[in-house]
């Protein structure tokens, strides 16, 4: 098979895999400017560092054979579809010649299980050394650790990749027997406590030897699938607020589940992937990692799941109007930060600012608070918003409204891919 053909047939396998997200942007050169943006190239996707900028990534499975047979992959061994495998030395030619004409910036590589656990981490492995010790590649890499393989390899490859991965995929014991019975929560859950101990080792050593070698300096993420399964949004929070406080995981993505494959167990081939949950979590998530809001928090027995109409933020402060109305001149950061509509940028913006005088409500704007949200749970200097009444059943639907504005459904699939930024 042609080098191209396992391209195409390989990254379009690893579209699924939420850890990346393509914007099928096409620019082509242009005069003075290095480097292009193409959407014919395949496995291109985008991503995004911490500090916002997009980088491009070469996002491929090493192969997509599979002796795994779990009922929702398109890579199943009982699925009829086109097989490839690159070889290491291919994989890592590839990757350095993408590198070399400015396609990319690094490597996103996953794979199916081929032959064995270990054997495909072997192949991952032989892949990077390649690239990093022959080509002196020095780029970004994130490997996919393979569930149930030797500790060792799993070291071997930490060291190799910036950033480790092990995909938990179904949010519960009952979805995998019931949907990948090859798959256990123990064979999971082990290479992602390896990868916690050895990445706080690393950490100690680099403090008493400054070329000590570094074990996944960018962490480690896992993917749940959201849709699949019948597991409440409830159920899905605190799996994830339990592997942030155990495994200090850097992310949790979330994929709304496509239907690829038909089945009795999933869901009807025509049914729409949940993009709007999808959604919903990864702003719960937001709320999770930078807001100091807890999983028990934001759901509970009654309200499992999340309210499609409202985000989670604002779906909290109505259910607790006891909290408000906060006042801004004299609340501390973390009451701001439970304010709809204030982020942490803005939240120190205005205990920057009140240092130096009383802020009304146009003053607010200006810091970066969305004010036709926080109107309602806030007081400037004692005051609530000139004209403004309300009752708890006017603040829903008006926050419903301000959902239908920000959400047209023209714009939901994209809006999906992304964490919300307030």
């Amino acid at each position: 098979m042609e080098l191209l053909d396992k391209l195409t047939i390989l990254s379009d396998a690893a579209k699924y895999d939420a850890a990346c997200t393509s914007s099928g942007v096409r620019r082509g050169f242009q005069p003075g400017k290095i480097g292009n943006t193409t959407s014919s190239i395949a496995g291109c996707c985008h991503s995004f560092s911490a500090d916002g900028r997009c980088i491009t990534l070469l996002k491929v499975l090493m192969t997509n054979c599979c002796v795994y047979d779990c009922k929702y992959c398109v890579n199943r061994r009982s699925n009829d579809t086109r097989r490839a495998a690159f070889t290491p030395k291919e994989l890592a030619e590839l990757t350095i010649q993408f590198y070399r004409r400015n396609y990319i910036e690094g490597l996103f590589l996953s794979s199916g299980v081929l032959r064995s656990p270990d054997y495909t981490m072997e192949q991952m492995i032989h892949a990077l050394r390649i690239l990093r010790q022959d080509y002196g590649f020095n780029g970004y890499i994130h490997a996919k650790a393979i569930p149930g393989s030797a500790p060792e390899l799993v070291q071997q490859l930490g060291l190799l990749a910036d950033r480790l991965s092990v995909n938990i995929e179904l949010p519960s014991q009952a979805g995998l027997q019931m949907l990948a019975p090859d798959k256990t929560k123990q064979a999971i859950l082990r290479p992602m406590g390896q990868i916690r101990d050895q990445a706080r080792q690393s950490k100690a050593e680099l403090v008493k030897y400054k070329h000590a070698p570094v074990f996944a300096p960018a962490g480690q993420s896992t993917q749940l699938i959201v849709g699949a399964t019948r597991d409440t949004d409830r159920h899905i929070l605190h799996l994830t607020q339990s592997l942030y406080d155990q495994y200090q995981l850097k992310r949790v993505f979330y994929s709304a589940y496509v239907p690829v494959v038909e089945h009795s167990l999933l869901p009807s081939i025509d049914t729409k992937p949940p993009l709007l949950r999808e959604h919903r979590l990864y702003q719960a998530d937001w709320l999770l990692r930078f807001y100091g809001f807890r999983a028990e928090e934001l759901l509970d027995e009654e309200h499992p799941d999340f309210n499609p109409l409202i985000d989670p933020k604002c779906n909290w402060a109505i259910g607790h109007l006891n909290h408000f109305p906060v006042e801004i001149m004299r609340a501390d950061y973390e009451t701001l930060l439970r304010v709809p509509g204030i982020g942490p940028t803005s939240a120190k913006r205005i205990i920057s600012a009140r240092r130096t005088g009383t802020l009304r409500f146009e003053d607010l704007k200006k810091l970066g608070v969305v004010v036709k949200r926080a109107q309602f749970f806030i007081t400037c200097g004692g005051r609530v918003r000139e004209g403004l009444r309300f009752s708890a059943a006017t603040i829903v639907r008006q926050m419903e409204d301000i959902e239908r504005g920000l959400l047209p459904a023209s714009q939901m699939q994209q809006l999906s891919l992304f964490d919300p930024a307030g």
